[in-house]
């Protein structure tokens, strides 16, 4: 999709688009739990995060080079620095988090907090400033999240900088959320930016998952469903799903459905490996919807 069909869009018809866009990105960012608890059975974290770079980014590739705008050099080294900082630096810092002992529970519960982040970097680089009721609904919205995350929340023995990491890669994804917003000219169609990105992140990924052992993929049916999984919903729909939203709605809007992800990843968990469904996760839910109601409601 292009800059020039998105900036046709009239602002009724935004309005009533936003609803389908916002399940879209809550669904897809919440099934990443899925292929991770598939694939990371078989392989290393690094390992699964290396082959589902690459695999999506080899996918696009023969797109991103055949439909859309040429590809110059400025303009390809741009959406290197956002694939570092919003693939490479986000899912890696928290896969090295965890690799560092810091519990799970923890680091979601930092992820799951990058509204708020996005929400206060919004105004000094955007402009775009929050009203009294969307702080409350934030508010709220992070409420109902720690609601959800308290059954699995406990404090680890990992090295302190372990714990500044996770904080750090949700700051970083944050940022360059608010920079790819801020930029109103030279934004190139999603498959291309997406193609860069995550190919940008493969080459990482690649000599991290070397220095550990060998890059191979393991060829067993757990592996590849979390390759699927991983490559078609938690990478192609949320990431395209989340920055076509980026350009459409602001940026305060869009990252509040990401608090819905707790619960919903839950539900996943629930419906697919039959884990328990808790009484706080459903008040949460609750909590968290109502925050994100204020939050996005005009």
């Amino acid at each position: 999709m292009t800059d020039q069909s998105l900036s046709r869009t009239a602002p009724n018809e935004r309005r009533f688009l936003w609803p389908l866009m916002a399940a879209l990105l809550i669904v897809s960012w919440s099934s990443g739990f899925i292929g991770i608890r598939y694939a990371s059975q078989e392989a290393s974290v690094m390992l699964v995060l290396f082959w589902r770079t690459l695999l999506s980014g080899l996918i696009l590739l023969p797109f991103a080079l055949s439909i859309g705008p040429r590809l110059r050099p400025r303009a390809i080294a741009e959406q290197m620095l956002f694939g570092v900082m919003s693939v490479f630096l986000y899912l890696g810092g928290f896969a090295l988090a965890i690799e560092q002992r810091v519990p799970t529970g923890l680091v979601a519960l930092i992820s799951d907090l990058l509204p708020l982040a996005i929400a206060a970097l919004s105004q000094p680089v955007l402009g775009e400033r929050l009203t009294g009721r969307q702080w409350l609904g934030t508010a709220i919205a992070v409420a109902g999240v720690l609601i959800v995350s308290i059954d699995s929340l406990s404090f680890g023995a990992a090295p302190i900088w372990a714990y500044g990491l996770t904080v750090g890669s949700m700051l970083v994804f944050a940022f360059a959320s608010v920079l790819h917003k801020r930029r109103r000219t030279g934004h190139l169609p999603v498959h291309q930016s997406l193609c860069i990105h995550t190919l940008t992140a493969s080459v990482l990924f690649g000599i991290c998952a070397m220095m550990q052992g060998d890059i191979a993929p393991p060829l067993t049916r757990g592996f590849a469903i979390g390759m699927i999984w991983l490559v078609l919903i938690a990478t192609f729909a949320a990431y395209s799903v989340y920055y076509t939203s980026l350009r459409l709605f602001p940026v305060a809007q869009v990252s509040a459905a990401i608090y819905l992800s707790p619960p919903v990843t839950m539900l996943w968990a629930w419906a697919l490996f039959s884990e328990p469904l808790t009484t706080a996760m459903f008040a949460g839910l609750a909590v968290t919807l109502v925050g994100v109601w204020l939050t996005s409601r005009r």
